[in-house]
């Protein structure tokens, strides 16, 4: 795997991480849809996406998928799966995806 692909997995798996703890709190409050960070690869991004919960559980199911702002997939690594108004669903491919699903927090079902 080349540097710049796992660097990838690793940014993309990091606004993950903030986005279960951001459903966690939506969950709790009773909410049905919560405002999550783009999973995109850029370390910098701080666009936010608006999603129904239950979406955002199918998509968590595969650690190679991920929520992105609309505009942000990224053709050599990713195939978008969905277009939703304001974000995409996107699944990571080959080493990308491979390595984000070994990042993944929950077991592959």
């Amino acid at each position: 795997m080349r540097s710049d692909e796992l660097r990838i997995a690793k940014t993309e798996s990091a606004f993950r991480e903030v986005n279960e703890r951001i459903v966690q709190a939506a969950k709790s409050a009773g909410a049905t849809e919560a405002e999550l960070v783009c999973e995109c690869d850029d370390p910098g991004c701080g666009r936010r996406i608006t999603a129904p919960l239950d979406e955002y559980e199918r998509v968590r199911s595969d650690g190679a998928r991920f929520l992105i702002a609309a505009e942000h997939h990224e053709q050599e690594h990713e195939e978008v799966l969905a277009s939703r108004p304001g974000y995409r669903i996107v699944e990571k491919l080959r080493a990308v995806g491979a390595a984000a699903r070994r990042l993944s927090t929950r077991p592959a079902r």
